[in-house]
């Protein structure tokens, strides 16, 4: 199960449709206040970030995730513009698992998807 914190819907459907190809379902939660009860609701094994949503603070969500003793385990992917180099950064001080630029991700989504872990940030 994924639980994919994206409102763009391009990405939501790339995640859908691959995830459908995988055998894998994803839930989409569009803001902020919604992050943790999500992830407290549906237990996925994947969390997905856009990073490039200000509006959503993906920066603040996964430190609030990496608090909560509960869920701090979870794995957590973003991605963002390859120009945002400073969101990367920030994402990984926050506790990210993986921080990539927005091309590589969608060429990544089959095997994230697949729970291959071997993906480089």
């Amino acid at each position: 199960m994924v639980l994919a914190v994206v409102d763009d819907l391009l990405f939501s459907s790339k995640i859908r449709s691959v995830g459908l190809t995988v055998g894998r379902t994803a839930t989409f939660v569009r803001d902020r206040a919604s992050v943790l009860p999500g992830i407290r609701t549906h237990r996925p094994d994947i969390v997905i970030f856009d990073l490039d949503r200000k509006e959503l603070d993906p920066i603040g969500a996964i430190r609030e995730i990496r608090m909560q003793e509960d869920i701090k385990r979870v794995r957590i992917i973003g991605f963002a513009s390859h120009v945002h180099a400073e969101r990367f950064a920030e994402a990984r001080e926050a506790g990210i698992d993986v921080a990539m630029a927005r091309s590589a991700f969608v060429i990544a989504l089959p095997k994230i998807l697949s729970g291959d872990w071997a993906i480089e940030s």
